[in-house]
């Protein structure tokens, strides 16, 4: 573990890890732990001592944003992230310097926190926050955001989860180089995902990478020789298209999802080279999800960009609040993989003259965020044609899942 002295600690780490393992009704062959498993599992441990000791004493969370100037992308999305609780109970706490192995200063992820520690504070109730540092610390680790122009929230999203990774790395830097390319036929499916996986957290493993990492498998199959090969993207959000209504009216979440992994006919230009006929053929290609994250956000994707202008759909998805059931668009054997939502932010107006805002839920109910105000709304508020990112928490035991 980083810091620690020459005593050897994973024999017991691994003993106790394993113990909590068949308490907790794994089967066996999930029970091969990582070291990274192991140092997350032994830092949970001791979290949740400290925790024990001194427990988190936090506010309403019901606390707004200030608007620095066209900053309600920022707002609507911080106060999304901040009723992440495996998120911000790990910023209130500090968590990521103690177990932190990047050479870079964690400045954003300080930013962050304090932030948080605002919204959260048990005297801020009425008051509001100005998240001005935090973004100009942000603005310095990326430059592209600089300047007061509107921005795309899903994408300050990206950028803004990716820093934070690259900052509380528990790995350290490893210059990457290009891997040799296997052939065909060599690994089982869940072999060969487990494996990519593997190799992912070897380079990347962070608290972001444990609440909203997920692995995509991407399936082709020539249409000649019906050979698959299958390739594994690690992803932090699913990006989906939304169907064309020619009447307008509304769709549903499931029909997106349908839409993003249904088959796709690509032909012979469009397709990568066939490993077994080693030429382009014409094949189909499939997406699907390999590895389901703890928290899964959903981007609907309401911007369409053609060559003159960009264009925006007004069409009402309609999505379930509880029970959103992603295991159709797993692996065969995964059974129900049960989603509960928790944050929504929403992007009204034009694509030129547009307004981020957020809604949240809380012990108490769902609340209405606009920049520095905050209401209170009822469940029925939450279905609108103005839904951008959504914001789900896994609710069954993803033990479910075969690794």
């Amino acid at each position: 573990m980083p810091g620690s002295s020459g005593v050897n600690v994973e024999p017991s780490c691994e003993a106790l890890c394993r113990t909590l393992v068949s308490q907790n009704g794994l089967r066996q062959e999930t029970a091969d732990i990582s070291q990274s498993v192991l140092y997350t599992s032994l830092m949970g441990l001791l979290l949740v001592a400290d925790t024990e000791k001194d427990p988190l004493t936090l506010g309403s969370g019901r606390v707004g944003l200030r608007n620095i100037g066209n900053t309600c992308f920022l707002n609507a999305i911080v106060q999304c992230l901040s009723h992440t609780h495996g998120l911000r109970d790990y910023c209130l706490l500090k968590s990521y310097r103690h177990e932190k192995f990047s050479k870079e200063d964690a400045k954003l992820m300080e930013a962050f926190a304090k932030v948080l520690s605002g919204l959260w504070d048990v005297n801020s109730d009425g008051r509001v926050v100005n998240p001005k540092q935090f973004y100009n610390v942000f603005k310095d680790a990326v430059p592209y955001f600089s300047g007061y122009s509107q921005q795309d929230a899903q994408e300050f999203l990206r950028f803004l989860l990716d820093k934070l990774h690259t900052e509380i790395n528990r790995r350290m830097y490893v210059r990457r180089v290009k891997e040799p390319e296997q052939k065909y036929a060599r690994f089982r499916l869940s072999e060969e995902a487990a494996s990519m996986w593997k190799r992912h957290l070897e380079r990347d493993d962070s608290r972001i990478v444990d609440l909203f990492a997920g692995q995509l498998r991407s399936s082709l199959h020539c249409s000649v020789c019906s050979h698959y090969s299958n390739t594994f993207d690690v992803f932090c959000d699913l990006s989906l298209p939304i169907p064309k209504r020619s009447s307008g009216g509304e769709v549903t979440l499931k029909e997106c999802l349908d839409l993003f992994s249904q088959e796709e006919r690509l032909d012979k230009e469009n397709s990568p080279m066939c490993e077994r006929c080693n030429r382009r053929t014409e094949s189909t290609k499939r997406l699907s999800i390999q590895r389901f994250p703890q928290v899964i956000v959903i981007h609907l994707n309401r911007f369409t960009t053609s060559r003159w202008s960009i264009s925006k759909s007004t069409v009402q998805v309609s999505f379930p609040l509880t029970n959103l059931d992603l295991g159709p668009y797993g692996p065969v054997d995964a059974g129900p993989v049960l989603y509960n939502l928790y944050a929504i932010c929403n992007h009204s107006g034009t694509v030129n003259m547009g307004h981020y805002t957020a809604c949240c839920l809380d012990e108490n109910g769902w609340c209405f965020y606009n920049d520095s105000s905050v209401t209170q709304i009822s469940e029925n508020q939450l279905q609108t044609n103005q839904a951008y990112v959504l914001f789900y928490k896994r609710s069954n035991s993803p033990i479910a899942i075969k690794k």
